[in-house]
Formats: C-alpha cells, sequence, structure tokens
C-alpha cells in the first residue's frame, strides 16, 4: 500500500468540492440530534456538516493520488444512510485492499497542531482501532487555497496514538500527531 514516500500535493477540482459540499447538506439531517453524532457531544448542524465535507474532500484528494499513481481505487461512498444502514466501512478500496482517510483542515491543524482524531469512548470507538493491519491515509486540507497535502498510507499498528490539545475530548478520542507519523 506504500506507493509514495512522501507527502503529495493535490489541487481540488471545484467538481469534487461541489460534490462533497452536496453530500454534507444531505447527510447532515440524518445525524446530530437524531443520529451517529449524539454521541461524539456534536449537536451544531453547521460543523456536523463541516466534518462531513472536509473527509469527503479528502477521500477525494487520496483517490486522486492513488489514481495518478496507477492504483485502481473505488470510492469514496456519496450514498446517504439512515439510522442503523451507517457503517463505518472504508472510505476507500485500493486494488482490492481497504483503506481509512482522516482529514483535518489547515484552520484548525494551525490551532492545534496538525494531527487527526479517532473516536475512542465506550460508547463509540473506530473500528479500525482494532485492527493492528488495516491502513490509514492521513490529509491536510487549505480551504483557501482549495489545496490537500496527502500522506502516505500507515497500518494503525505503526501509529503512536496521543491525547487530543483539548481538555475536553481527552478520555473519549485518540489523536495521531503529524510529527509522530512513522513515515516522516
Amino acid at each position: 500500500m506504500r506507493f509514495f514516500k512522501r507527502p503529495i500535493e493535490v489541487l481540488v477540482g471545484h467538481d469534487v468540492l461541489q460534490r462533497a459540499r452536496s453530500f454534507s447538506e444531505k447527510v447532515a439531517p440524518t445525524v446530530g440530534t437524531h443520529g451517529t453524532y449524539t454521541d461524539t457531544n456534536q449537536s451544531n448542524l453547521r460543523k456536523i456538516r463541516h466534518d462531513h465535507y472536509v473527509s469527503k474532500v479528502g477521500e477525494e484528494a487520496v483517490k486522486q493520488v492513488l489514481q495518478q499513481l496507477g492504483q485502481t481505487t473505488k470510492g469514496p461512498d456519496y450514498e446517504i444512510y439512515q439510522g442503523k444502514q451507517k457503517s463505518w466501512a472504508a472510505d476507500l478500496c485500493v486494488d482490492g485492499v481497504d483503506l481509512a482517510v482522516k482529514t483535518q483542515t489547515k484552520e484548525l491543524a494551525n490551532r492545534f497542531g496538525l494531527s487527526w482524531t479517532f473516536q475512542a469512548s465506550q460508547q463509540r470507538r473506530d473500528p479500525i482501532l482494532d485492527k493492528p493491519d488495516a491502513w490509514v491515509c492521513f490529509v491536510k486540507f487549505d480551504e483557501q487555497k482549495r489545496q490537500c497535502l496527502v500522506y502516505p498510507p500507515c497500518q494503525i499498528k505503526e501509529l503512536e496514538f496521543g491525547e487530543p490539545v483539548l481538555a475536553k475530548l481527552k478520555g473519549t478520542k485518540k489523536v495521531v500527531y503529524v510529527q509522530k507519523l512513522p513515515i516522516l
């Protein structure tokens, strides 16, 4: 799965941004106070929409990089699922191998340090945390420049998890900081 060794910059096309924005508008009402975000203490619909938008942009950027490198890549999934239909399926599938994608905006990176968050509470835990051989790709998204920096994929077992900067998130989230990535 290591098709590149250094982060790759990707300019995100207007069509990708529109598709991600449309998805985030449609999916937001299916989460929040009546859906899967209630166990994260997140009820701000604007933030929920933005989180989904950022996630899809990151998935598309990773797909773009991998396709440019000649890899057959399936996803992202733009289906809107209701309630219990929602899944923790991988964001992308690369030549038959599942790949999760975690994206953080440049704005949040400037505030808290470039890092990516995993759910790790009793109520909700990212299943990938229990799969040491699973692959994840990290992305930094600069919304102003419409640009993503895609980091090479890593396996969960290679990652060093830390605590979030925000005290209110400690004990419910695990974080991977860019300076701890094994590939840099």
